[in-house]
């Protein structure tokens, strides 16, 4: 996961996107040898020299100035979370428009403070990842939600913590739990882009990818294609085993001083039958609380609208 590494192949992939009549040049009757864009085309739109445009793809010229890099990234057409992407892979890195010194990761763990505002979500399903994508903490119906399969009480041990890539990539569960599989593997995918390029010397970091390398074609493809997502809103349709299928809403948004973490909560439409199905889940995830599977209740939600 070296940084330089990391920075070519970014720049290349996106490259290789973009065609000469994409971005206004003109197109001639002649076999092109490289899909995209080649490196002379994007350094004259980008305004330097080709030599320092293949420098930097090579990875030999990581120190370019916040004027290049948007220049670049205007060349490329990024958008704002790529944008950020780059400013990451270059060693600098933007929050708020200001240059981001990298720290160490360190060992990553929930404060108080975060599990009382896990506990105002009431049923609302919550969890709290960490910049690896696992799983620090979660509540009842979060736990139901996402792995009722696995051990409630797993994310308080970081040895079996649950990771959301390792869950969307290897577990049949969490494969039938989405409907649109391919996009929430796109999407997790994109989201571990965005932690190599903000902490590149992460040691678990770099041996989950590996580990998901070796065991997931998918996952592989996925990583070669360089996706990056921002951790905001997405739009999923889910196949809960036990309230059946609904259309929800998970939005991220960071913890406050949690050096890289977000809480994910799980919504949906105002008297929609999804939140019905939400509801449900809390209630039969509730102590007492019991329902049959969605498969042998077939009209379990619509009794609860």
């Amino acid at each position: 996961m070296k940084s330089k590494s990391q920075l070519g192949r970014f720049l290349r992939t996106r490259r290789a996107q973009l065609q000469p009549s994409d971005v206004g040049l003109p197109e001639f009757d002649e076999r092109r040898r490289v899909p995209g864009l080649r490196r002379d085309e994007l350094a004259r739109l980008a305004g330097v020299s080709e030599s320092y445009y293949t420098r930097l793809e090579q990875g030999l010229s990581r120190g370019a100035s916040a004027e290049v890099l948007d220049a670049l990234a205007r060349a490329l057409r990024l958008d704002e979370t790529e944008h950020r992407h780059l400013y990451d892979l270059t060693g600098s890195g933007r929050e708020g428009g200001r240059d981001r010194t990298r720290k160490p990761p360190a060992p990553e763990h929930i404060t108080e403070t975060t599990r009382q505002l896990i506990d105002a979500f009431g049923d609302t399903p919550v969890v709290v990842l960490g910049r690896r994508s696992d799983v620090l903490a979660w509540n009842r119906t979060g736990h139901a939600l996402f792995a009722g399969h696995l051990d409630p009480g797993s994310p308080q041990d970081p040895a079996r913590r649950p990771n959301t890539a390792r869950l969307v990539f290897r577990d049949a569960h969490t494969r039938e739990l989405y409907e649109d599989w391919p996009k929430k593997a796109r999407d997790a995918v994109g989201r571990l882009r965005l932690a190599v390029g903000r902490y590149p010397d992460d040691p678990l970091l770099a041996a989950l990818i590996g580990e998901l390398v070796m065991h997931s074609p998918e996952f592989t493809d996925l990583w070669s294609e360089h996706p990056v997502r921002a951790w905001d809103t997405a739009a999923y349709r889910m196949r809960h085993p036990l309230v059946g299928p609904m259309d929800v809403t998970q939005q991220a948004v960071p913890v406050p001083n949690g050096q890289g973490q977000r809480l994910v909560a799980v919504t949906a439409v105002a008297g929609s039958a999804a939140q019905a199905a939400l509801t449900l889940l809390a209630q039969a995830t509730a102590p007492g609380g019991r329902t049959r599977p969605a498969a042998d209740n077939p009209s379990a939600v619509s009794e609860h609208l």
